[in-house]
């Protein structure tokens, strides 16, 4: 059969082509570094390759947001570890102002102390990111959440929102803590707190009670609000009523003897000197009792600040009980702190397994990437020689047989 000089031309053009086309993929995937340069070449490497590179996308954004509520929470840790430092110290002074050989000017001095400590703590609530946002401020960050108000007392102006993030596949965490949860709030477990001025009226006796005791935690009415009353009409004696409006009687006229134990509800207390006809002592719930950290605060300094009459026993007594209310009160803010502070080492630990687990999964996840879609170095340059001999070896048939001419026999 007769084949044309233009079809053979095409034909070895065609070859060629072919020979460079081959060459050059090759070329290509070297260049970069991959083995899949198009769906094409593989549709479910493709596929796989696709899938993969999404979770390793996905995985990196997880560990941002667990980076910065690593962040987020440290901050917290830090504050609030200041903020238990300066509690344990409020605590040590409040004793420290108890003691009975204290002249006026030395209770003085502590209550600027405590003014002081105060001011700290505001401060430390008020605590930001170092980006404008406040990290106890709730939803509403952006602006300083407790404010001292006209009168001197300090109002949460936040609210009660927990900003959570993300951190995992099926994990949300929450990154902030609401300042009321953590200054103006105590434990469920928290005890009872006694105070004197019941119903806001100033005793005038020397009566000075002690700690409340739990003895009876199955008592029908254990978690009730109670007043101690030593009523005008019945000198001498004193009655137990719950603070429920009526009141409910607990403890009939009972004769009053000093530093007997009172029991009433599950509680027993006691309750030293001689309380004047008329005085009252409220036992109520921590919850009950107020929960904010500054008032109780603020409370204790203006009791220091009251100078005591040598010879006025009510006075001191007065004094002697506000001490034991805001040192009970402060206590139960304590260790509301701390509850607070386990919980973020809780979620500190937890995200640093997130990370740990995080880590372990893109690493497998990019090993698995890197079989599906990087190229063996080895038998892609054979592959290149390979095709750039059959190139030449193309290139040199052509040249060889276009010279070949019956005229070159003649």
């Amino acid at each position: 059969m007769r084949i044309s000089t233009q079809s053979f031309y095409e034909q070895s053009q065609t070859a060629i082509n072919s020979q460079q086309s081959n060459m050059l993929r090759v070329q290509q995937k070297i260049g970069a570094m991959t083995k899949i340069l198009a769906p094409s070449d593989d549709p479910l490497g493709s596929t796989r390759a696709l899938a993969v590179s999404q979770s390793i996308a996905l995985n990196t954004q997880y560990s941002a947001s667990r980076s910065q509520a690593t962040q987020t929470l440290s901050l917290e840790e830090n504050a609030l570890q200041s903020v238990t430092s300066i509690l344990q110290n409020i605590k040590s002074l409040v004793v420290q102002a108890g003691n009975g050989t204290m002249a006026d000017a030395d209770r003085a001095t502590i209550a600027t102390t405590l003014q002081s400590n105060l001011a700290q703590l505001q401060g430390l609530a008020n605590t930001d990111d170092g980006n404008g946002q406040f990290l106890f401020a709730g939803f509403k960050s952006g602006s300083a959440p407790f404010v001292t108000q006209a009168g001197g007392s300090i109002q949460y102006a936040g609210d009660q929102g927990q900003r959570l993030m993300q951190v995992d596949v099926s994990r949300q965490m929450a990154a902030s803590d609401d300042g009321r949860s953590i200054f103006q709030t105590v434990q469920n477990g928290a005890g009872y707190v006694a105070a004197s001025n019941a119903a806001n009226i100033v005793n005038g006796g020397t009566g000075v009670f002690s700690a409340v005791a739990v003895v009876d935690p199955t008592d029908a009415n254990y978690g009730k609000d109670f007043v101690i009353s030593f009523p005008a009409a019945t000198p001498g004696m004193y009655q137990v009523d719950t603070a429920d409006v009526p009141p409910v009687s607990i403890v009939p006229a009972t004769a009053y003897t000093a530093g007997n134990p009172i029991q009433f509800g599950g509680l027993q207390i006691s309750i030293s000197g001689t309380p004047a006809a008329g005085d009252s002592f409220s036992v109520a719930t921590a919850k009950n009792a107020g929960t904010d950290m500054f008032g109780a605060i603020s409370d204790i300094i203006t009791a220091l600040k009251k100078p005591l009459d040598t010879g006025s026993d009510p006075n001191r007594a007065q004094l002697l009980n506000a001490l034991s209310t805001g040192n009970k009160k402060i206590t139960n803010a304590h260790d509301n702190v701390l509850t607070v502070r386990s919980s973020i080492g809780s979620r500190l630990q937890e995200l640093d397994s997130l990370n740990t687990t995080g880590d372990s999964r893109t690493l497998y996840n990019k090993s698995y990437l890197s079989d599906l879609q990087d190229l063996d170095y080895n038998s892609a340059i054979s592959e290149f020689y390979q095709r750039q001999t059959a190139l030449q070896a193309t290139q040199q048939v052509f040249v060889k047989t276009q010279k070949i001419s019956l005229l070159n026999y003649l």
